[in-house]
């Protein structure tokens, strides 16, 4: 039965493309859960799948000069949102660099989510995910819902002045009326702050 198992998911894969992710719960169906994770296990071992975190499968991609080619930790978060029908939003550290307010890559990649906490560990990085309140995920504006979880981070005491400077760039990118929609929705102090910036000259 197990050696059935593995056939069907070796055909399935061999539809798919180079560098595509699976789920353990892709292979449901094809036999029990203990037969699919042995099955992919002896793929594993052939090289014909790797096991990039618990539960989560990559279909190896290979560049003639780079060598094998890892999808990024932000395409896996956003696959794992798309597989279980969640929301994320960037938050902390991570916030900071999407805006390109610090330069420093993180190491680990925090998303609020209103779906459940977990930590999925990939190599020496981690993807986290925070469960929050429905308020913080109905923020429409791609830019200013990060720069209200950025400014959480931060604080709005004691920033630089480039920084403020950016900030003040960035707000003026979104769209307006998705970013007021968003300020009404921040912790007071952030909102006042980011009020504040609009209506300087």
């Amino acid at each position: 039965m197990s050696s059935e198992v593995q056939k069907e998911i070796e055909i399935e894969l061999a539809k798919s493309r180079a560098g595509q992710l699976y789920f353990l719960s892709d292979f449901r169906g094809m036999g029990s859960d203990a037969a699919i994770r042995q099955s992919l296990s002896r793929i594993c071992k052939t090289g014909g799948i790797k096991r990039i975190a618990h539960g989560v499968y990559l279909l190896p991609k290979v560049d003639p000069v780079l060598g094998e080619l890892m999808p990024s930790l932000e395409s896996i978060a956003e696959a794992i949102a798309k597989k279980e029908h969640i929301r994320i939003k960037p938050v902390g550290a991570y916030a900071l660099h999407k805006l390109g307010l610090t330069t420093q890559i993180p190491m680990k990649l925090v998303y609020i989510t209103d779906g459940q906490a977990r930590v999925i560990k990939i190599g020496k990085s981690t993807i986290k995910f925070k469960p929050t309140t429905p308020k913080k995920l109905v923020m429409e504006g791609k830019l200013s819902s990060l720069i209200i979880q950025a400014l959480e981070e931060l604080g709005t005491e004691n920033l630089e002045p480039k920084t403020v400077k950016k900030i003040k760039e960035l707000l003026y990118k979104e769209d307006r009326k998705k970013l007021m929609n968003d300020i009404k929705l921040a912790p007071a102090n952030i909102s006042d702050f980011l009020f504040s910036l609009l209506k300087e000259k």
